[in-house]
C-alpha cells in the first residue's frame, strides 16, 4: 500500500513538473512574439520618420504606407512590368520550391550516406569539394548559355544553391550520432543498415532541418538574383523593372513581398520540424 502511494506521489510530482515546464514554454513563446512585434513596429516607425523628416532623399526611399499602396495596386495593375503581383509570386514560388525540393531530395540522402559509409564518402567527397566553393550566382551565365532563360535554367541554379547546405548539415548530423547508441544497436545484433535507419537518421534530424532552413533561404535569395539577370516574370524581374523605370515604390514593394514570403515559408518549415521531431521539445 505504501509503495503504491509513493508511486502515485512520484507520478503527481512528475505531472506537476511537466505542467510547469509547459507553462514556462508558453510564457517564453508569448514573450518572443511580443518582442518580435515591438521590433517590427519600431522599425516601421523609424522608417516613417526617416521619410517624413527627409533624412534621406525622397527619390531614394518611400514610406511604408506607399509600399503597401503599391503592393495593393499591383494586384490589379500590370504597370510597369506587364504582370500582376500574384503572377510574379506564383512564378517565383514555382521555380524556387522546385529547385529547393530537388536539392533536398538529392542532398540529404547523399549527406547521410557519406557521413555513415566511409567508402561512399571517399568516392564523392572530391567532387563535392570542387562544387562546394563555387558561388551559386556564378552558375547563372553558363546555365543561360546551356539552357536559356526559361524555368529549367533557374531551377538548376536554385538546386546548386540549396544542395550544398542540405548535404553538409546531413553529413554533420549523422557524424554526431552518439557512439553509445551505435554500440547498443550492435550489441543487440542489429545490422549496420538497421542502425543507420533507426539510430543514425533520427539522431541527425535536428541538423537535417537546420540544413533545410539554410537551403530554403539560399533558394529564395538566389532565385531573385537569377530573375534579375534573366527572366520575363517573377519577383526579381519586378524589382529589376522597378529599377529600369526608376520606381522606388515598385522596388521596395518587391523587396517587402520577398521578405514576407520568406518568413511564411520558414514558419511552415518550423511547424513541420515540430511535427517530425516531437522528441526535440
Amino acid at each position: 500500500m505504501t509503495q503504491n502511494t509513493n508511486e502515485t506521489n512520484k507520478s503527481l510530482d512528475y505531472s506537476a513538473i511537466r505542467d510547469k515546464e509547459r507553462a514556462a514554454m508558453k510564457k517564453q513563446q508569448i514573450r518572443t512574439v511580443i518582442l518580435g512585434i515591438i521590433g517590427i513596429v519600431g522599425f516601421l516607425v523609424l522608417w516613417t520618420l526617416v521619410v517624413e523628416l527627409e533624412l534621406i532623399d525622397n527619390r531614394l526611399i518611400v514610406s511604408p504606407l506607399q509600399v503597401v499602396q503599391e503592393i495593393i495596386v499591383k494586384f490589379y495593375d500590370t504597370n510597369p512590368d506587364g504582370a500582376l503581383l500574384p503572377e510574379h509570386i506564383a512564378e517565383s514560388l514555382k521555380i524556387a520550391l522546385s529547385g529547393f525540393a530537388l536539392a533536398v531530395i538529392v542532398g540529404i540522402p547523399l549527406g547521410l550516406l557519406m557521413g555513415w559509409y566511409k567508402n561512399f564518402d571517399r568516392f564523392l567527397r572530391p567532387l563535392f569539394e570542387i562544387i562546394r566553393p563555387i558561388p551559386p550566382i556564378s552558375w547563372i551565365p553558363i546555365m543561360i548559355v546551356l539552357l536559356g532563360i526559361g524555368v529549367t535554367s533557374k531551377m538548376v541554379i536554385i538546386f546548386f544553391s540549396a544542395f550544398v547546405p542540405a548535404l553538409i548539415n546531413s553529413y554533420t548530423g549523422i557524424k554526431l550520432t552518439n557512439q553509445v547508441f551505435i554500440n547498443v544497436g550492435k550489441t543487440c545484433g542489429a545490422s549496420n543498415w538497421t542502425i543507420f535507419r533507426k539510430v543514425g537518421i533520427p539522431s541527425a534530424m535536428p541538423m537535417i532541418f537546420a540544413g533545410i532552413k539554410v537551403s530554403l533561404g539560399n533558394s529564395w535569395s538566389t532565385l531573385v538574383a537569377a530573375e534579375m539577370l534573366a527572366a520575363v516574370r517573377g519577383l526579381g524581374y519586378l524589382i529589376m523593372m522597378g529599377r529600369t523605370y526608376a520606381r522606388v515604390d515598385v522596388i521596395m514593394a518587391g523587396m517587402v513581398v520577398i521578405g514576407v514570403i520568406g518568413i511564411a515559408l520558414t514558419g511552415l518549415l518550423e511547424l513541420l520540424e515540430k511535427k517530425v521531431i516531437k522528441w526535440k521539445v
